[in-house]
This record gives structure tokens, C-alpha cells and sequence, in this order.
């Protein structure tokens, strides 16, 4: 491509956040600008840390102090100086709110226009006075149902689900939803004081005694007498002996209830919660409103229904309304001429606004479904469509792998959209690892050469046909190769694992078989069902028949706004007998706060400590391996409990975190910073990268073949310490892979993997590819939702999803080998697998 002639330049002069070495950059304005290079290459600090951190900056000193509270303000980025940087906005990939409230249709405040439309613009029942958009709402008192609270459902306690087991007796803990430990034994004390058979079956019980011991809203306090049998309690009463303690009974509903709605331990409200059945609400029938919201109609659907089409018939359902070419009477003309003047209006911006979300390849989402249930690659396409439609002029867009979770075929889409974006007078600076989008660029700048200390360099920056000649850049083999990657042949199945009656999103009856023994990737466009299908179905399957509690974790947020658990639909037929155990390798956090590590999540940690105790130091002072961990009070500084900073409020402007005064951020006390192995204390340890303590515990077998295969799975850039908050779902997904692989293989595992090579360089790729090889050779079975053509080309087994999204997926367009998957007709996938093939 030739440079285009490119008017104005970001100057960037002594960049030096993270692992930048002191970069000094011009990037052009008005364009298209990719960041590549190796993961952990220092591209997010010069796109986000530097360049964005700078605007965003400038933006906020322009702001009041009261109103920045309001922005989640970056760290100033160390830097000389920037110049002629415009406003810019960031689309980074983040989950959406932890609340099921939040939505599709809230992201994209599509369900605002809704809302408009019905309330000036719908069919009213005649007689019915007009509704403000507020009372399309579930969210807002006006337009909640009242009987479920805008939530659609309605949870309640039932003797089934209080007592799951009705053969056991009260002693045995027949009542499963009473606290565990003391207090539960409290409780079936006091019903042995109030003459109550605690050693009859549930089931045999009078039903009047099952309701009294469930339901009742009594709370007697009753004398206990602990460890006496039910005659001697008796005999005790009689005698009115003293008691062990006075005792207050609760119900067990009532328990539940009141626990699910005061505790503050999470663990306690997940435990109550099992006991609590969900039904769709009776009086809006799940529809979350009132029935006066609800009794108004557009296009024949009330705005409930609406809001369930996928948006590709929700555009077909408006786009005669904003045409003005939807029938209406002439009666209904002359009658109410502004309300068709409102309607096209309304109806325009709406299709306007739909048509750029179909464009993405978004079209199967619904404005109802759940920002949580979002992958981040959804979530920030549905983040760009918005800005499309903005009309923004003269700001920088910093967009981070918009490309994640997206088919080949839906990343020709992505092009699309970035470049109205910039046809509209906008600069895009984009970090990106696929080859796809690093073509399209006007401009690259790669950073390297390689990860952490090895990286912070830029290697080039100007038109991509250039990169062509830097032989230090890893990006460059890549974009341009030599060669068609090396033929491969398929290994032959051990067996099959075949499931039958698949039904669950958009897959019905579905019959699917995966391969035992091998490497098989699941591919589709985005939105067919292959995550339904694998980390969903597959998942649950095995899981149950293996024994494993697989049902997925609520994310944060109330626990009765957790999407509703679908019902498990299909069966295994064949080919369990040859699973063993499943591993599950997600890019769920390792961790939700700063304590948790790549270090103590991997058990490295443990090892480490081991080494610093066998210290001579540490042997004379007896401090054991527990003295060197940051989570135990012995070890760990005072000042900040281990955390390594502390929290400084002002008044008006955002709490910030600053290093700890007393241990300067190292997490412990003097006394443990005293104790060295090799010269180097426990917080010097922890602050190394993989890469550093691979060479620096060289002499260690265990210690080096655990960060050994953390550099195999590319993440040698990664600081030992890092917390778990720090780290993308990729990385996160790595660092469970990389767990996993220190582990003895046993063999007859499956491992259920979903896009693990999100946030990866094609040469980091390339080295997962050779690590989920060496899972497979040891005798397991190995099942991928993938995108990267290269794992797709390196896999010996291909079950493609499709050959749409949503309504047009959800079947098994083609399976078999990537050479005999890349020759089909049907397949979205085969033209991008048939290039990469050389074919």
C-alpha cells in the first residue's frame, strides 16, 4: 500500500510507561493506525497508557473537580512530551455491568427510542390515557410490575426445595437450607425442646408439623439442652433443670429470606440462594411490566416482544415506518397526522442506528439479552456502532483488538465501520494481532521486538508495505510469509463423544459428534452456536455425568438478577466411557482482587516461599514459609495489610492509591525484606517477570518447569506478582493453561478451551498451538472454539457452526479434517481456512 499523503502528526517525545524505553513516535492524524507486536510488547502502553491516558488528561483539566469524580481517570503516563493530539475516545474491551438490567438495548440506547416510540407513537386500548416513556421501563416505579419488581420473576421457598432428601430425619439434616455447623444444630435442639420427632424420616412427619417447622413466622425461645437425647430432654424439662442456653427457633423460609436479604458475605447469600425456586412472574408473565405498558402495541408487538427480535427482524419490523410506506388507514391519517410525522421520525433513527449494528454482524443479538451474557468483543462493536453513529469530527478512537471473538468474515464488517469512522474526519489508533485488520492500515507501528524488557522499542512506524524490510519485527513474517504453512497429517480418532438432542439458544435437536484423542476446533461465524454448543452444552453434559458441579458462577451483582438457567437439553450416546475428568479452560479471572496472582494461582508461590524459609537467615529466626506470603499477618507490613498501597481520599477529586509510605508498595515488613535468597528479597521476587525468574531460579527443576511452560504459553512478559485484577480474560485463560500443563497428564482428560488465543501475536499462537499439541500426544482430547485460521489449519478435526448467525445458525454446516472442511460450498469459514492453506 502507498503512503497516503497524511496531513497532520501526533508528535510523542520520551514515552516511558510500563516497558516503554524512551519512544519517541510520529503517528499521523485522520488515519487508520495499528499497533502490533508480540504480547506483553508495550503496544497497549503507547496506544492506552501514553496516547489515550494524554487526552483523556487534557480533557478532564478542562472539567470541574467536582465532575471528574464522575470518570474513571487513567494514571498521568510517564512522557516528555505529546503534540497535536486531538480528543479521544477509548473502546477497550471490559465486561458490561455486572447487572442483568443492562442490556443491549441500554448499551446502545436503542431501548430509549423504544420507549419514545411507544409512548407517542403506539397503539393505545381505546379509553387509555397516554404513558411517558418511563413507563416502558421495568427499571422505573412507573412502569415496573409490581408484582416481581420489573425482574420478571418471582422467588419463593418450597418444601422441595428446603428438603431435598425426604428420607432423611431432622438430625440427619433433612431441613438442607438451615445454616450448616452450631447454629443449624441450635435449631434442631430447640425443636427437640418443643417436642418435635427429629428422628422420623421428613416424609413420615405429620404434613402439620412439616408446614410449622418450614413456614412458621413464630419465634419461640425455648431452654436447650445440648447433647441430650430427646427422652432425657424430656426428662430435664420435667425436672426444669437449668439449660445449656436459651435458645430462638426460625423457620426455614424465614431463615432463608432474611439471610438472602441482610448478609453481606457473599458466600452465605450463594449458599441460601439454592434454596430459593425461580418462577416466571404470574402477573406480567416474565414480561417485567405493568399491564398498562403492556397493553400498548406497535406493529402489532408490545414492547416487551419487540425487544426479543433479533435486530435483524426488528429492522425488517421498522423499516416501512421509516420509509413511510407502513399501511394505514385514512381514517387513522386524518385523525392523527403528527403521530405519523412522529413515528417516521422515530422510526428512521431507530433503522438507521440498527442497520450499522447489522453491519457489525450483530444482528442476531436482542435489545432484552443481558450486557453480562456479552462476549468483549461484542460489547465493544456494540461501543462502536454508537460511535458510527455519533458524527463525532477531529477526535482519536482507541480501539483494543476489536477484532476479539470476530469470524474472518465478520472482521471484513469491523473494516467497514472503522472506516465511516474515519471518513467522518476521525483518527482510529488500534491494538490488533489480526493479520486481516493490520492490511487494511494506513499507518503501522510496531513494538518490540519482544515481550517486557525485551519490547518498549519502536521498531517502525510508516505505510505497511515498509515493514516488509525490518527483520527484527516478529510481525513481519507474519503479514508477509515466505511460504504456505507445512502440510500436517490428521491424527485418527481413539473414539467419538457423540451428543444427540441438542437444543439450547439457537440450536434445536442438534446431533454433534467430537473426536476422541484429538485436536478439534468448533468455527462459525460469531453468533452460530458454537459456544452454545461447547462451553455451554458439552460443558454441562460431561460435567453431570462426571459428577462436576459445572453450573457457571453468578457475576457479581444482586444474585436474583442472574440471567435464568436454561434447562439442559440432550444427552451423551456414545463415547463417555473413554473421559475421565474434563478441565474446563476459560477466561474467566483467576482472581477478583489485588491478592490474587499469577504466582499463587499457578502455586508457584508456594515453592518460592519454601526456598526463601530454607534460608540461613530465615532457619535462625524459625520463620516458616508462611512468614513470606503478604496474606498473613506475621509477614506482611502493617501499614497497608499487605497491599502494597494505600487509599488517599480527596475531597473533590477521585480516591487514589498510592505506594504504601512505611514498605513502599513492597507488600512486607522490614524484618522479611531482610531475609535474601540469591540477593534478592521476597518482593523483589514477586516484582520479576517470567521471563527473569526463569533464568533467576534456573537451578530449581520444579520452579523452572512451572514459569517454563508459562513462557511456552506466551506469557513470559508477566510479572510473578501481578494481581489477578490486572489481566485480560486471554492472559487469565493462558495462566489456567499453563496450570494445567505442569500437571502430571494422566491422559483420557478433555479440555474444553473458548478462543484461547484472544490477545495473542500469530507468534505467541504459534507456541500455544504446540502446547495444546503436547496435551493431545499425552493421550487427551482437546475441543476449541477458535477463530485464528492458524489453529483452525493446525487442528486434526473441524466442526464448523452455521452458516449464520442466530436464526441462520445453529447446525452443523461441515466436519472433518481442515483440508475437507476448507473445500466446502456451504461453509462461511472454508474461503478464509482455504487461503491460509495456500488452497
Amino acid at each position: 500500500m502507498k503512503q497516503r499523503n497524511l496531513p497532520g502528526m501526533v508528535r510523542v517525545r520520551g514515552a516511558r510507561e510500563h516497558n516503554l524505553k524512551n519512544v519517541d513516535v510520529d503517528i499521523p492524524r485522520d488515519a487508520l493506525v495499528v499497533f502490533t507486536g508480540v504480547s506483553g510488547s508495550g503496544k497497549s502502553s503507547l496506544a492506552f497508557g501514553t496516547l489515550y491516558a494524554e487526552a483523556q488528561r487534557r480533557y478532564l483539566e478542562s472539567v470541574s473537580p467536582y465532575a471528574r469524580r464522575l470518570f474513571h481517570q487513567m494514571p498521568v503516563p510517564q512522557v516528555d512530551e505529546i503534540d497535536g493530539l486531538p480528543p479521544a475516545v477509548a473502546l477497550q474491551q471490559q465486561r458490561g455491568s455486572p447487572t442483568t438490567r443492562s442490556s443491549v438495548g441500554s448499551v446502545t440506547t436503542l431501548s430509549n427510542s423504544l420507549r419514545m416510540l411507544y409512548s407517542r407513537a403506539g397503539d393505545y386500548p381505546a379509553g387509555q390515557e397516554l404513558l411517558y416513556a418511563e413507563s416502558f421501563s421495568p427499571n422505573t416505579p412507573e412502569g415496573a410490575c409490581p408484582e416481581c419488581h420489573g425482574l420478571g420473576r418471582v422467588y419463593e421457598v418450597t418444601e422441595q426445595s428446603m428438603v431435598p432428601d425426604d428420607s432423611l430425619t431432622i438430625r440427619e439434616r433433612a431441613v438442607a437450607a438451615w445454616p450448616p455447623a452450631w447454629h443449624g444444630q441450635n435449631l434442631r435442639d430447640i425443636l427437640v425442646t418443643l417436642g418435635y420427632d427429629v428422628d422420623t424420616p421428613w416424609r413420615d412427619l405429620p404434613q402439620k408439623d412439616r408446614d410449622w417447622i418450614l413456614y412458621t413466622e413464630e419465634t419461640p425461645t425455648v431452654p436447650v439442652y445440648a447433647g441430650l437425647s430427646p427422652q432425657e430432654t424430656r426428662q430435664a424439662l420435667r425436672r426444669k433443670d437449668p439449660p445449656s442456653y436459651q435458645g430462638t427457633f426460625t423457620g426455614a423460609r424465614k431463615y432463608v429470606l432474611q439471610t438472602f436479604a441482610n448478609t453481606e458475605s457473599a458466600s452465605m447469600k450463594k449458599r441460601v440462594a439454592r434454596y430459593m425456586v425461580s418462577n416466571e412472574c404470574p402477573v406480567c408473565r416474565g414480561k417485567r411490566l405493568r399491564a398498562e405498558s403492556l397493553s400498548v402495541t406497535f406493529a402489532g408487538h408490545d414492547i416487551t416482544a419487540i425487544s426479543r427480535l433479533p435486530l435483524a427482524r426488528l429492522a425488517q419490523t421498522m423499516r416501512p415506518y421509516a420509509q413511510g410506506s407502513a399501511k394505514v388507514s385514512a381514517k387513522e391519517r386524518a385523525a392523527h397526522p403528527e403521530k405519523l410525522i412522529v413515528t417516521q421520525r422515530i422510526a428512521a433513527d431507530v433503522l438507521a442506528r440498527l442497520d450499522v449494528l447489522l453491519d457489525l454482524g450483530l444482528g442476531y443479538l436482542t435489545l432484552d439479552r443481558s450486557t453480562p451474557t456479552l462476549s468483549p468483543g461484542e460489547l465493544q462493536r456494540l461501543r462502536l456502532a454508537t460511535q458510527v453513529r455519533s458524527n463525532l469530527f477531529g477526535v482519536v478512537y482507541v480501539l483494543d483488538e476489536p477484532s476479539a471473538g470476530l469470524h474472518p468474515a465478520d472482521t471484513v464488517a469491523l473494516l467497514r465501520a472503522m472506516d465511516r469512522l474515519k471518513a467522518s474526519g476521525n483518527s482510529l489508533f488500534v491494538v490488533e494481532h489480526a493479520l486481516d485488520v493490520i492490511r487494511h492500515a494506513d499507518w503501522i507501528v510496531d513494538v518490540g521486538p519482544a515481550a517486557g524488557e525485551g519490547g518498549g522499542t519502536v521498531l517502525y512506524s510508516g505505510a505497511p508495505d515498509g515493514l516488509r524490510d525490518v527483520a527484527a519485527s516478529q510481525t513481519r513474517r507474519y503479514l508477509f510469509p515466505d511460504s504456505a504453512p507445512p502440510a500436517r497429517t490428521a491424527r485418527e480418532p481413539a473414539g467419538w463423544l457423540k451428543l444427540a438432542g441438542v437444543t439450547r439458544n439457537n440450536l434445536h435437536q442438534l446431533d454433534a459428534a467430537f473426536p476422541l484423542g484429538v485436536l478439534t476446533t468448533v468455527t462459525g461465524v460469531s453468533g452460530s452456536g458454537k459456544s452454545s454448543l461447547v462451553s455451554q452444552v458439552l460443558v454441562e453434559l460431561v460435567g453431570r455425568a462426571l459428577g462436576h458441579e459445572t453450573a457457571a458462577e453468578p457475576e457479581e451483582g444482586e444474585a436474583l438478577e442472574r440471567a435464568v438457567e436454561l434447562p439442559l437439553e440432550g444427552r451423551i450416546v456414545a463415547g463417555l466411557e473413554h473421559v475421565r475428568r474434563m478441565v474446563r479452560v476459560d477466561q474467566k479471572p483467576i482472581g477478583r482482587t489485588p491478592r490474587s496472582n499469577l504466582a499463587t494461582y499457578t502455586g508457584l508461590f508456594d515453592h518460592v516461599r519454601k526456598l526463601f524459609a530454607a534460608t540461613k537467615t530465615a532457619k535462625a529466626r524459625r520463620y516458616d514459609a508462611g512468614r513470606f506470603s503478604f496474606n498473613v499477618a506475621k509477614g506482611r507490613c502493617d501499614n497497608c495489610e499487605g497491599e502494597g498501597f494505600v487509599m488517599v481520599e480527596l475531597l473533590f477529586l477521585p480516591s487514589v492509591y498510592a505506594p504504601c509510605p512505611v514498605c513502599a508498595g513492597a507488600r512486607y515488613n522490614a524484618k522479611t525484606l531482610e531475609v535474601t535468597y540469591r540477593e534478592r528479597n521476597i518482593a523483589e521476587v514477586l516484582g520479576m517477570t517470567v521471563d527473569a525468574a526463569w533464568e533467576f531460579f534456573a537451578d530449581e527443576p520444579a520452579l523452572h518447569r512451572a514459569l517454563d511452560v508459562l513462557r511456552e504459553v506466551g506469557l513470559g512478559y508477566l510479572r510473578l506478582g501481578q494481581p489477578a485484577t490486572e489481566l485480560s480474560g486471554g492472559e487469565a485463560q493462558r495462566i489456567k493453561l499453563a496450570t494445567e500443563l505442569q500437571r502430571a497428564s494422566r491422559g483420557d482428560t478433555l479440555y474444553v478451551l473458548d478462543e484461547p488465543t484472544t490477545g495473542l501475536h500469530p507468534a505467541d499462537v504459534e507456541r500455544l498451538i504446540v502446547q495444546l499439541q503436547k496435551l493431545v500426544d499425552a493421550g487427551n482430547t482437546v475441543v476449541a472454539v477458535e477463530h485464528d485460521m492458524r489453529v483452525v489449519a493446525a487442528s486434526d478435526w473441524v466442526v464448523d457452526i452455521g452458516p449464520g448467525a442466530g436464526e441462520e445458525g445453529g447446525t452443523v454446516v461441515a466436519a472433518g479434517p481442515p483440508a475437507q472442511v476448507a473445500r466446502s460450498k456451504e461453509s462461511r469459514t472454508a474461503p478464509y481456512l482455504r487461503r491460509f492453506l495456500g488452497g
